[in-house]
This record gives C-alpha cells, sequence and structure tokens, in this order.
C-alpha cells in the first residue's frame, strides 16, 4: 500500500512531480490554517479515476494520507474498493477542493475548504491527468465546482439525478457520519445510486 503526501504521488521526473512538488510548498493561504499547510493529495499520469473530495480532516493532516479515516472507510464501501486498489495512484486519483486541513468550525464540523485552492491549482493538476475516465465528486463543493446546477440544487436533488452528469461525473454526498442519517432518509441511494456506482468504477479499474 502507497502512503502519500502531496509531495510523494508522482512518478520520479516529468511535469507532475515539478507540480506536485509545487503544491507541496503552496503557502497560499497559510495564515488561515490553524494547523498550518500541509497539502494532501493522490495523482499518478495513468489514473482513469478521479475522486474530488471537500478537505483533509485532522486525522488526514496529522497522517499526510488522503481519505485516512471513517469517512474514507464509508466511501471505499460505496465504491467497492479495497484500501490497496484506492490507494494506487497509478489508478486512483484523489484531488480535494481544498489541499489543506481548514481547521473546526463554529458549529464543530470542519470549516468549508479554503477557497483559494480550486481555482489555483485545479486546472494545472488535471492537465497531467489524461487517461481519467470518470470522476467522483464528492460533497457540496465540488458539486458546484464542476457542474453546471440550475438554480439551487441540493446535495439531494443533486445525487439523485446523476445518471444525467454521467459518464464524465458522478455525483456523490459527503461520507461523513451524517450520510449515515441522510441514507436512512433517501434509502435510493444504497438501492439504485451504489449499484451503480461500482458498476462504473469496475468498468475503468
Amino acid at each position: 500500500m502507497q502512503r502519500h503526501s502531496a509531495s510523494q504521488v508522482a512518478p520520479p521526473g516529468g511535469s507532475l512531480a515539478k507540480a506536485l512538488r509545487d503544491v507541496g510548498a503552496c503557502r497560499i493561504c497559510e495564515a488561515q490554517l490553524p494547523l498550518g499547510p500541509r497539502p494532501v493529495v493522490q495523482l499518478g499520469s495513468t489514473a482513469r479515476i478521479l475522486i474530488v473530495g471537500q478537505a483533509p480532516g485532522r486525522k488526514v493532516h496529522l497522517t499526510g494520507v488522503p481519505w485516512n479515516d471513517a469517512s474514507g472507510d464509508r466511501l471505499r464501501d460505496w465504491l467497492g474498493l479495497d484500501r490497496a486498489t484506492f490507494f494506487d495512484a497509478t489508478k486512483i486519483a484523489l484531488l480535494p477542493m481544498g489541499f489543506c486541513y481548514p481547521g473546526v468550525g463554529k458549529s464543530g464540523g470542519d470549516n468549508p475548504p479554503r477557497p483559494e485552492c480550486a481555482p489555483y491549482w485545479h486546472e494545472r493538476l488535471l492537465s497531467f491527468l489524461p487517461e481519467v475516465q470518470l470522476t467522483m465528486l464528492v460533497g457540496q463543493y465540488a458539486h458546484r465546482h464542476y457542474l453546471d446546477l440550475e438554480g439551487k440544487s441540493s446535495v439531494t436533488e443533486t445525487v439523485r439525478a446523476f445518471s444525467k452528469y454521467g459518464p464524465r461525473f458522478f455525483p456523490l454526498p459527503h461520507p461523513s457520519w451524517r450520510s449515515t442519517i441522510w441514507m436512512r432518509k433517501n434509502p435510493w441511494f444504497e438501492a439504485d445510486v451504489i449499484p451503480e456506482l461500482r458498476k462504473s468504477v469496475q468498468k475503468c479499474c
């Protein structure tokens, strides 16, 4: 199993390696980060699946391993992937909307992803992922950034209409502990969406 922070996932040499070194050195929003900068991404030029998440949680910040928490366990279950496959940068690219832990908000949950990351970094980094066939958009921030949403579409509405955005995009809710409550209220997600999600993943793995 590979374990990576931003500067450790690129193959030796090449422009992707340089881009990831630049990500690892990024200090754009350092003053707003309570634990300081530690960008966490996973990229490989042969990856066929891209997962765009929100931002690292505190545990991910401490370990430097993306999705290395309960939310990651839940996401891997939804996808039908084991940890070895999920953390194989030659197959799976992991690119959050915010690369660093944003701290805890007033409500007790994590703050939103820092707004600087995606506009500054995503276009450049995506140019090094020519093989991506499926992009999973996890949570409202990824939905808003990548999808042409009509009006004030909610996460529930967007996920329920997942087939509208395929085969390129597959919108998902964020797999936090709150998603278990959401899934009980929306049983169609487990019955209808997850099987199609797993089929899409298997086609690309």
